[in-house]
């Protein structure tokens, strides 16, 4: 199939509106997408419309139009997470055992059909919520739609799928750890998570009720304020709805964990990743480091403190009559619920006040934060081999933040080398919502992005970048260890001036060693990119004293590489003053 680019909500509404197209005519270019993209990952879905019904519905929005409505999303392709009613839709929350056939929409849902959106069907999702990976649900795994060996992040999976694959314009996720700011990360998105209370819960299966946000991904900011616009407001048939309010961000002075705080779990390019968006961000204002402890203590209270009872609370009954039907990891982690005392829950309800305290605080110096919205991602293999730890790991920035009542947006920052996204979410005091929006469009202008990668539409071959040094060079002794393995030329670059290079003594052919080094220079490599299995079977055939791993090239990325043991260095000549091997090859000859 061709590649569908993502759509513009604000785009379509004005188009509909503007009689130069129809919502029917949306809708048919929308079921053309879906069937094209069903080959690719149809689990993006637990249900979906009709096309008839679909067509049906958009004839009444193009009806409305005519008739003189003012529809601000007239025609818009919606999708929705299916832990939220939509009705003539069973909710399943993943869990077939679980599904019923809701008698009302939720409050947000009724607001943006009423507003002219055309809802698609409903997207899958970690069960019951309870993931940031997107691998716990019986209806198959979403995939980063980049690249389908990763895992596409949750619990809204589906629906930040549907929109990085252009299947929607824009999709409806949730929010209690970071559910609507990982996927977002992962997929090149925006992901708006408004203020708790700002957006109505009613109609919304709960994880845990006094933390949950109903949240939007789009691939813009512009549909994420339009979105907001709709669907944010008071509505007295929630009890934790509150009235709207907006929150200026007066100054530009940026909090952001302390260095020796950060943790990219071995992820140089996340690190890489961050600290660019961070250089870019200092030309809005003053960064100033921040002491991630205490938010950090306070995230822990989500999933190891009395919190994960709120969960188990939200599934008591099916826990209690059906537990088989519960994924074994989802059940894992909420059963544990069960064994909490009401004496834990209220020490933790004390502890979190002074912690929230503490945060509150932090404002009176800096207006929002910058953090990592994830350290990291993984394969969906690896989740499979470690769901738990891993899955913790992906909420490392993001468990603190619903806790501490904050406003977050999360906001593209780059792309890591096998195209999934990387990104940073601000946050900010609650009601700053429409303020970070705005700190969004300074940063995104300034950030010289460049836009998502493609599709991946037939699974990519997992490749490695490898810079070489010495005998593995072009024209050299051992390049044919490459050229063998189909390796690609990526092209010539120095190394960061962190390293040394040596000539090891009494080695056939000539073999130099790579050395980090404060007092170092910049070293030419050159670099290659080669398949997976490839890398694997280069790495076994590297001798003693030599041995691959990470690089830093002078840009700031960081490759895997030829470095050296200690014993290396025995005898060793020291030709750094040359700048790289194929200078010392011309000295010897």
């Amino acid at each position: 199939m061709i590649a569908p680019g993502r759509r513009s909500a604000s785009a379509i509404a004005q188009a509909v509106a503007s009689g130069a197209t129809s919502a029917v005519a949306v809708a048919e270019e929308t079921l053309a997408r879906l069937h094209a993209y069903d080959s690719i990952q149809s689990q993006i879905w637990i249900s979906r419309a009709s096309p008839e019904a679909l067509i049906e519905a958009a004839r009444g929005i193009d009806a409305r139009v005519a008739a003189g409505e003012t529809l601000p999303l007239a025609g818009v392709p919606f999708a929705v997470k299916d832990n939220i009613d939509v009705a003539g839709f069973e909710t399943t929350a993943a869990c077939p055992a679980f599904a019923y056939q809701p008698d009302a929409s939720a409050t947000v849902v009724e607001r943006l059909l009423a507003a002219g959106a055309l809802c698609v069907g409903k997207t899958n999702l970690d069960q019951f919520a309870t993931g940031l990976n997107g691998t716990r649900s019986p209806y198959g795994s979403p995939r980063n739609a980049y690249n389908l060996a990763y895992v596409s992040g949750g619990s809204s999976s589906g629906s930040s799928s549907a929109v990085a694959a252009g299947l929607v314009a824009f999709a409806l996720g949730t929010d209690t750890a970071g559910s609507g700011r990982v996927p977002a990360a992962f997929q090149h998105l925006i992901g708006f998570k408004p203020s708790k209370g700002r957006w109505s819960n009613r109609g919304v299966v709960p994880a845990c009720r006094t933390l949950d946000c109903v949240t939007v991904f789009t691939d813009d900011t512009a549909d994420a304020r339009l979105i907001d616009s709709v669907v944010a407001g008071y509505d007295a048939a929630d009890a934790w709805s509150k009235p709207l309010a907006d929150r200026p961000i007066a100054r530009k002075t940026i909090g952001v964990p302390r260095r020796d705080q950060r943790v990219f779990f071995g992820d140089p390019e996340s690190e890489y990743l961050y600290d660019r968006a961070l250089a870019r961000l200092s030309v809005l204002g003053d960064i100033v480091e921040i002491d991630y402890a205490p938010l950090q203590e306070a995230a822990q209270l989500l999933y190891s403190g009395p919190w994960v009872a709120e969960r188990t609370a939200a599934m008591e009954s099916i826990l209690a009559s059906n537990p088989q039907a519960i994924d074994p990891t989802v059940r894992e982690i909420v059963s544990v619920g069960l064994e909490t005392r009401a004496v834990d829950l209220f020490n933790g309800i004390y502890r979190l006040a002074e912690l929230k305290r503490h945060a509150d605080t932090l404002w009176e110096s800096i207006d929002l934060m910058a953090f990592p919205t994830t350290g990291t991602t993984y394969r969906v293999a690896e989740l499979a081999a470690a769901p738990i730890a891993l899955n913790s790991a992906l909420g490392f920035y993001t468990n603190f933040v619903n806790l501490l009542d904050m406003a977050a947006l999360a906001i593209p920052a780059g792309t890591r080398a096998n195209a999934t996204g990387f990104g940073i979410t601000l946050i900010g005091p609650a009601d700053t919502d429409r303020a970070l929006l705005d700190v969004a469009d300074d940063y995104l202008a300034i950030a010289d992005l460049p836009p998502p990668p493609p599709l991946d539409l037939e699974g990519k071959m997992q490749t490695v970048k490898l810079a070489v040094v010495g005998a593995h060079l072009k024209d050299m002794p051992l390049h044919w260890q490459l050229t063998s393995r189909d390796a690609t030329f990526v092209g010539a670059f120095q190394t960061a001036p962190e390293y040394r290079l040596y000539a090891i003594a009494n080695s056939t052919p000539p073999k130099p060693a790579l050395v980090h080094s404060p007092d170092g220079a910049g070293i030419a490599v050159e670099v290659y990119e080669l398949g997976v299995a490839e890398f694997g079977s280069f790495v076994v055939e590297v001798p003693p004293p030599l041995a691959i791993g990470t690089v830093t090239l002078a840009d700031g990325t960081s490759v895997k590489g030829f470095v050296a043991e200690p014993r290396a260095m025995t005898g060793a000549q020291d030709i750094t003053h040359l700048g790289g091997w194929r200078a010392y090859i011309a000295q010897m000859t």
